[in-house]
């Protein structure tokens, strides 16, 4: 009986490891003491509600991806800084779920939170929302820096996921503290392979990534 319910249980783990497709990968294989918090996993977020597709918390990336991340990670510890992920890989269906929470301009929960000075309709003229996500073709993810120590973020100017010029990679009005923490991570994406979107100082796409045309939509188990 006990043989039974051990082949069991490698089964159950083979199994949710066997749904990713070729070339993905649970980054916790490969970095297995990254911090991550997937935002869409939690209320923690602008719908206000776990979104579509996200059914764990498990960051999975492209290989390539996590390979480069690992490297990131690995030379922000010898400064006594460590990356937290709160988003990767992300399924076509939570997309879907934005575009639809984006067209009812009546569900504003977290409007105070994460888009004061926006007004709801104006979120896809302005590129906030859209209908595809570079964050499908799993070569994507969304980063802030923590204290080695302590494991709390750096002070990075904004909140993550704010929508608004306060997120801007080169918004001027940050302090010295803020600006040295942006640069200290952007510096470091940069030099292992990374690019930035300059609207959100933590969205950063593998330059080389394995699948450029590819939007994926299975989802994080």
């Amino acid at each position: 009986m006990k043989f039974a319910a051990a082949f069991l249980i490698l089964l159950l783990c083979f199994s949710a490891f066997a749904q990713l497709p070729e070339g993905f990968v649970y980054v916790k294989s490969i970095i297995p003491d990254l911090d991550v918090e997937l935002r869409y996993n939690t209320t923690n977020n602008f719908v206000g509600k776990r979104i579509d597709g996200y059914n764990s918390n498990k960051l999975i990336l492209t290989n390539e991806t996590a390979v480069a991340l690992k490297q990131v990670h690995e030379a922000l510890q010898n400064q006594n800084v460590c990356l937290k992920v709160y988003d990767g890989y992300r399924p076509q269906r939570a997309v879907n779920h934005f575009m639809r929470w984006a067209a009812s301009l009546n569900d504003t929960i977290n409007k105070q939170v994460f888009y004061p000075d926006i007004d709801k309709k104006r979120l896809f003229e302005e590129d906030y929302i859209a209908t595809r996500s570079g964050h499908s073709k799993g070569s994507t993810v969304d980063v802030t820096l923590i204290d080695g120590n302590t494991g709390k973020p750096l002070d990075m100017g904004s909140s993550y996921d704010f929508f608004g010029e306060a997120s801007w990679i080169d918004y001027p009005k940050l302090t010295a503290t803020q600006k040295a923490n942006r640069q200290l991570l952007l510096t470091t994406m940069l030099k292992y392979g990374f690019k930035n979107y300059p609207k959100e100082w933590w969205h950063f796409t593998l330059k080389n990534e394995p699948f450029p045309n590819t939007f994926f939509d299975f989802p994080i188990e």
